[in-house]
């Protein structure tokens, strides 16, 4: 296996800020290529092929600048095959190529649970997440959230003492929502902070699932405490489930919509939470074989095949056709998708092409965010 961090910083960060380019494609195209600098080289006859002219590469200037931009806010990069880029994180097919980090990595190498929840939380979600935060603190775990208002705020603090790990969504250098400030500067000394996204970026609501997925691939089991039936926290079970995590939930009155998510989960076999024993019983007690929670909870897409990538990530990856070949699928993908939802297997039939190789396009395409996916099957142009 080549060693990731055998490619310039400069290189890495230039094709993972290229247009188009996202976790998948940039693991793709560096399996096929070889380096960074050389799917750089390849990039314009990719794009050419999905019928994209006169494409240019993420400048070099672009990249030096926001790796100084990362140097005045005291944050440090991690790389996959580096000495302090999570474990948990190499799982994943689409782990991210590149992390910034404000605070000590050394909090990255412990065991991490998850807690999250609604930003609106109820008084008994908000004390049930401060408790549970500080049992497991007490009892070894880090504390992973993504600093949201709500239940997010109330696991970060009650952690503080422990050590938290918060993921966001924009860069590391952009607190938000403003008014954790505060609290953004505790973590990064007493844990540290984290985030995929360029430096000075104001998240978006596009970046939230992407801060999901990481926050499930660095922990261990992700508690919910508070969730409506349609949450951005079932994402984060959702993800949980699909990388083989445990996934638990506090139950809630069946009148309140903000325990809905949480009673669904714990109805098709999530762990029912009443206190920090139950997490760390579940921990404990079937290591490796996570409970699983029926898929019509969560609206889970199809797992690509599963298959190693040689020389990028040890993830699970299907087996894939050239990269220009897939550029050319995305296009003619792209090309007939528009704002207005069009069904899935409509899309298939005008494509006239096999249902399975274009579920897996579509899988790749809505991880890079140019794909929203809908209920009933239906699908939209970012």
């Amino acid at each position: 296996m080549r060693d990731f961090q055998d490619d310039d910083p400069v290189d890495r960060l230039r094709l993972i800020r290229s247009r188009r380019v996202g976790a998948v494609t940039y693991h793709r195209l560096v399996a096929e290529h070889g380096s960074a600098a050389a799917a750089l080289a390849a990039l314009p006859e990719v794009a050419r092929a999905a019928g994209v002219e006169g494409y240019v590469p993420c400048p070099p200037e672009v990249a030096r600048h926001e790796m100084a931009q990362a140097r005045k806010a005291g944050a440090r990069m991690l790389v996959p095959g580096g000495p302090d880029y999570p474990a948990g994180l190499m799982e994943m097919p689409d782990a991210p190529p590149l992390l910034w980090l404000r605070g000590d990595p050394a909090w990255l190498a412990r065991p991490m649970v998850a807690m999250v929840g609604a930003r609106n939380a109820s008084s008994l979600g908000v004390r049930m997440a401060r408790r549970l935060s500080a049992a497991l603190g007490a009892a070894g775990q880090v504390v992973v959230s993504g600093l949201a208002r709500g239940i997010d705020a109330e696991a970060h603090g009650a952690a503080l003492a422990t050590g938290t790990v918060a993921v966001m969504a924009g860069g590391v250098d952009v607190i938000y929502p403003e008014e954790h400030a505060s609290l953004a500067a505790r973590i990064a000394e007493g844990g540290c902070l984290l985030s995929e996204q360029p430096m000075g970026l104001v998240p978006q609501a596009r970046h939230f699932p992407l801060r999901n997925r990481i926050i499930a691939g660095l922990s261990r089991a992700v508690v919910v405490v508070e969730a409506a039936a349609r949450s951005g926290s079932l994402i984060t079970a959702r993800d949980a489930l699909d990388l083989g995590r445990e996934v638990l939930a506090v139950p809630g009155h069946p009148f309140d919509a903000r325990a809905a998510g949480c009673n669904m989960l714990i109805r098709d076999g999530a762990v029912l939470v009443r206190g920090a024993d139950d997490v760390l019983e579940a921990l404990g007690a079937s290591p490796g074989a996570p409970r699983q929670v029926a898929a019509g909870t969560i609206a889970a897409e199809e797992d690509p095949a599963p298959g190693p990538v040689a020389g990028v990530v040890p993830g699970p990856m299907p087996e894939r056709r050239p990269l220009v070949e897939m550029a050319a699928l995305h296009g003619q993908i792209l090309a007939r998708l528009g704002p207005s939802p069009v069904a899935e297997d409509q899309l298939i039939r005008d494509l006239d092409l096999p249902a399975e190789a274009v579920a897996r396009e579509l899988v790749a395409l809505e991880m890079e965010g140019q794909v929203f996916r809908q209920a009933g099957g239906m699908l939209s142009r970012a």
